[in-house]
């Protein structure tokens, strides 16, 4: 996929993206649900960043040295927030009930909104922060928190969505200058790095066919959803992403109902609203104030 251009830019082209980055995700999602009987922490995230590592060099490796990047630093960087953050939600999953650490992970467009703030100095708006504090609300009311509390499993929780929420305002800065495909494989090459020494300690192999199928759409799914999503924040801004990314709750929510018959509830359609409805808002405001994407460029380069 090619890097960020202005001209390029179109008003459907972000929502368009991350809406399908997360409908990738939920694919992912319910893979990692059915993996989790079977296969440990490390294992996952092994066979999840070497998988796709390995896909993306065979596809890209031919045209020439992959790894090519004025912003090698900062790509290992986003590799090394995005991978321990991954490890840190299948681990807060392995303690707490699933929707107490999807709730704790999906608080990342707040974090992303402070640290693109913080970090790169974009504009948030008052209405933004409303927006952003609604999807949270949205997502504290559609996820219902159920069991008992770990703190070790709460912490993790925590710092998946911290490091995510940095992740996104990474991946916004490196799309200016690098391509959806680098950014994952560096977010590969790390991740495969960091578990590699506890999957080959104590490695679990997939013992059948159905194992190795659920492993490999792992793969698949998450290259798909990670690509998308880079590639969409190439036409909206860090923390405009990461409220659409929040859809992905909603989306996991529908194909519980439809493929493993969870309950419907006010909490569903109240918490959908509340994300949806934000999602929605943050654009229409952006319309009426005038800020294209471009003028957005444009301060941040001149600053």
């Amino acid at each position: 996929m090619p890097t960020f251009s202005a001209s390029k830019q179109s008003t459907f082209a972000g929502p368009l993206l991350m809406l399908l980055s997360a409908f990738f995700f939920t694919g992912m999602n319910l893979l990692l649900t059915q993996s989790m009987a079977h296969f440990g922490v490390w294992d996952i995230g092994f066979y999840r960043f070497t998988g796709g590592l390995v896909i993306l060099v065979a596809l890209f490796g031919r045209r020439g040295n992959p790894f090519r990047s004025p912003d090698t630093k900062l790509l290992l960087i986003r590799g090394c927030s995005g991978s321990i953050a991954f490890i840190c939600f299948i681990f807060s999953v392995r303690r707490l009930p699933v929707s107490t650490a999807l709730m704790l992970l999906y608080a990342f467009p707040a974090f992303a909104a402070l640290f693109s703030s913080w970090l790169y100095q974009e504009k948030v708006s008052r209405p933004a922060w409303i927006c952003t504090a609604a999807v949270l609300a949205g997502v504290a009311i559609l996820v219902d928190p159920a069991g008992g509390v770990d703190l070790s499993g709460t912490i993790a929780g925590i710092l998946s969505a911290v490091l995510a929420g940095l992740t996104i305002a990474i991946i916004r800065r490196l799309k200016q200058t690098n391509g959806s495909v680098i950014i994952y494989l560096y977010f590969c090459l790390v991740g495969s790095l960091v578990t590699a020494p506890a999957f080959l300690h104590a490695p679990t192999i997939p013992a059948t066919v159905s194992q190795a199928m659920v492993c490999g759409g792992i793969v698949v799914s998450s290259i798909l959803g990670q690509l998308t999503m880079n590639h969409g924040f190439g036409y909206c801004r860090s923390w405009e992403g990461g409220l659409y990314l929040t859809s992905e709750v909603v989306l996991t929510g529908l194909a519980g109902i439809a493929l493993l018959g969870d309950p419907v509830g006010w909490r569903f359609f109240t918490g959908g609203a509340l994300i949806l409805g934000s999602a929605v808002a943050i654009q229409v405001e952006q319309a009426l104030r005038g800020r294209n994407h471009s003028s957005d460029m444009n301060v941040r380069e001149v600053a």
